[in-house]
């Protein structure tokens, strides 16, 4: 029977050479043997396999037999398959293939897609997998360590994050373009105070930053809000009229350039914030992991929507 666990690479290379080279004596100076260990190797394959596999000697020195050809197409897709190996390993180490899973806060998904684009252009070996969600859910991934990266404003306290700045994140305070406060420029606290206001749902860091705004200025003066769960339908209804919001500027840029909203210009707005880069401190960063913060960090935010 075949032994097939006692083939090793230097008994195949060995029947390679002899095919490229026609006698046992150039096969052994082409890999560097003595023709008497190019005949062992070729003799223990024969043993392993128990067939011949060269018919030695002759006018025309060392040819392969029938099974010698079978053996040698079988060393090349083992060469074949091992070099496409290599040339994985390779990338991997080197950074230029692997997984990444990047979470972005919900509002980064009008610019995500766009930046998970570039990074394929760039390194289309490297699968960046793209999670989007609210500030808890996005927190919740982090603290269960199932996110690499992540694009957010504020980092978390806990756990304990390595963060770099990408860019600017203003927040300016949106309305229907006809809104009587649209436009001007002398709002008082009690004015802003008295219209309703549109926020996102529990959880969201900019209803967080609404209220905290909200409550500075008017040192606990109640107000009307409607809760509405996304980005786009808080633009409808301030489109609507139906009240205005506190709103990323990276989610209204084009409704903004093209009037379909203005903006309400108080004290304290817009709300200068920054967005962040982060990664947990006790991750495993990865060559491929390092590539994609990499290329992110020198963007220098110029992914981000610009009025």
């Amino acid at each position: 029977m075949p032994k097939l666990d006692a083939v090793t690479f230097k008994q195949l290379r060995a029947i390679r050479a002899v095919a490229e080279n026609g006698t046992l004596s150039a096969a052994a100076e082409a890999v560097g043997l003595t023709p008497p260990a190019i005949h062992t190797q070729l003799r223990i394959l024969e043993e392993n396999l128990g067939c011949k596999l060269v018919d030695r000697g002759g006018a025309q020195g060392a040819r392969l037999t029938a099974e010698g050809q079978a053996v040698l197409r079988a060393e090349f897709t083992v060469h074949s398959a091992l070099e496409n190996c290599l040339q994985q390993v390779r990338a991997l180490r080197d950074g230029q293939s692997g997984v990444v899973v990047l979470g972005v806060v919900s509002t980064g998904k009008y610019f995500a897609p766009g930046l998970v684009a570039m990074l394929q252009q760039h390194y289309p070996d490297i699968d960046v997998v793209l999670r989007v969600g609210n500030r808890d859910a996005i927190m919740r991934a982090l603290q269960q360590q199932a996110l690499d990266l992540v694009i957010m404003g504020r980092p978390p306290r806990s756990p304990i994050m390595e963060t770099v700045v990408i860019g600017d994140h203003p927040h300016v305070m949106i309305a229907a373009p006809e809104h009587p406060l649209a436009g001007r420029k002398d709002i008082t606290a009690q004015e802003l105070l008295a219209q309703t206001f549109i926020a996102r749902e529990e959880g969201s860091g900019t209803r967080i930053m609404m209220i905290r705004y909200l409550d500075r200025i008017g040192e606990g003066t109640p107000y009307r809000s409607i809760e509405m769960g996304t980005n786009e339908t808080i633009k409808q209804a301030v489109i609507a009229g139906l009240g205005v919001a506190l709103i990323s500027q990276h989610t209204v840029t084009e409704e903004l350039r093209t009037g379909r909203l203005a903006t309400i210009e108080s004290a304290g707005l817009p709300i200068a914030r920054k967005w962040f880069l982060l990664h947990r401190q006790d991750l495993r960063v990865t060559p491929a992991i390092a590539t994609v913060h990499r290329f992110i960090s020198d963007l220098e935010g110029s992914f981000l929507p610009k009025l």
